[in-house]
């Protein structure tokens, strides 16, 4: 898209029109929400695709320019549960808190829910060398690229990782793995988890996940046994409505065998979007502030706002979070208007049927993106913005090294970046300019300020010193400070310098199967396409390669529920349908069936997703949910 459009009323299609007639028309429908119903009738919706630089605006914005609480982002569906339980243990999330390099030197490596073959192919070579030892174990319910090169695969029905994960430490304990010595001088808590552990050998867990417990033992004799070790952990076992329990599970076993804080071994969550890491930590989520800082926090407040230049008091307090605030939109007591930089909703949340439907009901819907994404297209407004290859910023990589991204080329006539379109809205709704700027290394100088004390300390960290090709880890809490390659060696980020345990149970899927809904689906990418395939779905090569939406099943499952490989089926759970085309693989769980969740229309896998949310994280339940198979009805095939 080179050019705004706009659509006059719910039944006109979107038109072109220029930059000032959309702006205008924003600020002055967005003011009139405001004046009637209060600030918090605007939402705003950001992504973990965007800069550092823009993620920080969007919440400066935000809270700010519209003075709303109501805002969130797409990283909740990714991260959140890992990072809620990297809080918990050690008192910091960052992804990896060491190089990813290192992992390349280690004897073992534990892969739980990471198919990182498809979803991230570069990182392959990290694990390759412990694959070629015999030391790469993948945990996953499927039998994935990724699984096809470990030495060990273990495969767990879905929504049952952390009863696997208690039967390791069980079997870490039984069996004389368990390191005292790091225990009694690094951790705290471990008695209260062991009273849990204890009830959950490995042959109870082989009962419930499938996992045969002579499997369970040798993967703990790998990790145990190996000079260095690590766990890391993804989607797959963080998207449940216990993926904060979950994920301290696997710390929880990490902790017990020494790894964290350890030079040459660790425990780390591999990031799912291009800033997964930047993204979470500069003020886009509904309870935080820049630098990692909690919205809550009087001194947080403070800080920050003497950076931004107002009044602490002006700051909003805590939002919803981002399935919450998407449940909410154009409600009694909802948002009326929502702008979203950087997500495909209508494809990428969960229960996405009744997502779409409340988008609907928005009085406003504005999308900043540079492609026509299906929620763009849906759009009241839409505004063309640049992408990647046109634009500076910054981003922090999942090991918390922060990158300079220099522009390559020009943006087409008629595009402008989203700090532009950011401050062309502020100053609309009375702002100054200069408390909105465009360039991208002024926007950071600020973040520096307003960072600087934080958990995320960015202030030592300049274009400069990036452009010199430093390496810089955060936090960088000053100019001459080289960087935090690898946290916790000394002491973890608890004020006593020690790691929690944290006693967690299993609990099983928010939605088991049953006579109704037989079967587990669970959902995930494939190599062809990323995230809702907004921008991969326009490359014909791509396309062509993986056209259409399918659903993995076991050739004994799709007998038995009448279908076959090569036809159309419906997947079916109690929020909606989904149209694939059948895959008969005899390395799927006689109980399970895959989707991948890339393709729009009635082929979204996201039509059937459980929106069921984690206390803590409010991570929603991607995958794991109960559905039915069965044939598709002709008419209603895909064109």
């Amino acid at each position: 898209m080179t050019t705004p459009l706009l659509r006059e009323h719910r039944d006109a299609p979107l038109r072109p029109v220029s930059w000032d007639t959309a702006l205008d028309h924003v600020a002055s429908r967005l003011a009139e929400l405001r004046e009637q119903h209060g600030a918090d009738s605007v939402g705003v919706f950001g992504g973990g695709g965007l800069t550092n630089e823009k993620a920080y605006q969007l919440g400066k914005f935000a809270r700010v320019a519209l003075g709303t609480s109501q805002v969130d982002y797409n990283g909740r569906f990714c991260m959140s549960s890992a990072a809620a339980a990297g809080i918990k243990a050690f008192g910091m999330d960052r992804g990896m808190p060491f190089p990813v390099s290192d992992v390349a030197q280690a004897d073992a490596v534990l892969l739980i829910g990471a198919n990182v073959a498809e979803t991230m192919p570069p990182f392959m070579r990290h694990v390759l060398p412990a694959a070629r030892s015999g030391g790469l174990i993948v945990i996953d319910p499927r039998r994935t690229p990724t699984a096809e090169q470990a030495s060990l695969h273990l495969q767990p029905a879905p929504g049952t990782d952390l009863a696997l994960a208690l039967g390791m430490l069980h079997a870490v304990v039984a069996d004389g793995h368990l390191d005292h010595r790091y225990l009694a001088d690094r951790t705290s808590g471990f008695d209260q988890v062991w009273r849990i552990a204890a009830a959950w050998w490995p042959e109870r867990v082989e009962r419930v996940t499938g996992v045969a417990a002579a499997d369970q033992r040798a993967a703990v004799r790998l990790l145990a046994r190996a000079r260095n070790a690590y766990v890391l952990t993804a989607r797959g076992t963080e998207q449940h409505a216990s993926g904060v329990a979950t994920v301290s599970a696997w710390i929880n076993l990490c902790l017990a065998l020494g790894l964290p804080g350890r030079p040459g071994s660790g425990y780390g969550c591999l990031t799912g979007q291009g800033n997964g890491q930047g993204g979470r930590e500069h003020g886009q989520k509904a309870d935080q502030l820049p630098g990692y800082r909690k919205i809550d926090d009087p001194a947080a407040r403070a800080h920050v706002a003497g950076v931004w230049g107002v009044d602490p008091d002006s700051l909003p307090g805590p939002g919803r979070s981002a399935y919450e605030l998407l449940d909410a939109l154009g409600t009694g007591t909802g948002p009326r208007a929502l702008l979203v930089f950087g997500s495909n909703l209508v494809v990428s949340a969960p229960r996405a049927g009744h997502v779409a439907a409340r988008l609907d009901a928005l009085e406003l819907l504005v999308v900043a993106d540079f492609v026509l994404s299906e929620t763009a297209a849906a759009a009241d407004v839409v505004f063309p913005v640049t992408q990647w290859a046109e634009e500076d910023g910054t981003m922090t990589s999942l090991e918390g090294r922060v990158l300079l991204r220099q522009r390559a080329l020009s943006a087409p006539h008629g595009v402008r970046s989203d700090l532009e379109l950011l401050q062309g809205l502020a100053i609309r709704l009375g702002q100054p300019a200069q408390r909105f700027q465009t360039e991208a290394e002024e926007v950071f100088e600020e973040l520096r300020r307003a960072s600087a004390g934080g958990i995320a300390d960015y202030s030592g960290i300049s274009y400069d010193r990036l452009r010199a090709g430093e390496a810089l880890h955060w936090p960088v809490p000053g100019v001459d400070h080289p960087g935090t390659p690898r946290a916790f060696l000394d002491r973890f980020a608890h004020p006593d310098g020690l790691a929690r345990f944290q006693p967690v149970d299993h609990t099983g899927p928010a939605e088991p199967p049953d006579a109704e809904f037989p079967l587990y689906a669970t959902t995930g990418r494939v190599l062809q396409h990323y995230q809702s395939g907004a921008q991969t779905r326009r490359v014909p090569e791509l396309l062509a390669a993986q056209p259409e939406a399918f659903v993995e099943v076991h050739p004994d499952t799709a007998r038995r529920a009448g279908v076959h490989d090569g036809q159309w089926a419906a997947v079916t759970s109690r929020r909606g349908q989904v149209l694939a085309r059948v895959r008969c693989l005899p390395s799927m769980r006689l109980d399970t069936v895959f989707l991948p969740f890339h393709f729009p229309g009635a082929e979204r896998a996201n039509l059937i997703t459980n929106p069921a949310l984690d206390p803590t994280s409010r991570m929603p339940e991607f995958k794991v949910c109960a559905v039915r198979l069965a044939p598709a009805d002709a008419e209603a095939l895909p064109a």
